[in-house]
């Protein structure tokens, strides 16, 4: 037999929340996205553009821009639409 969450007494606990404060956390988070997305956009646009900039040790800067940069296109929308529906939307499995 399958054991589901809704088997466990409070295996997650949840807190109410003010509505205000999802939206204060969207918003900040998408603000985090998009500045993270544009900044680590164009770290990548000026290390391709300068042969300067192109040296061994700057590889890891860049290799951090490129990792950022998807975390920020991956996540902040999740956690940003999530945030304006004030739960998981993408249901159990997901």
């Amino acid at each position: 037999q399958k054991m589901t969450v809704q088997d466990v007494p409070r295996a997650f606990p949840t807190v109410d929340v003010p509505d205000h404060a999802h939206y204060t956390i969207g918003v900040v988070i998408l603000i985090v996205g998009i500045t993270g997305t544009l900044g680590n956009f164009l770290v990548f646009y000026a290390f391709c553009r300068s042969r300067s900039l192109q040296t061994p040790a700057n590889i890891l800067i860049i290799n951090l821009a490129i990792s950022d940069f998807l975390m920020s296109i991956t996540q902040s929308p999740v956690f940003f639409t999530n945030s304006l529906y004030k739960h998981w939307i993408f249901g159990e499995k997901g």
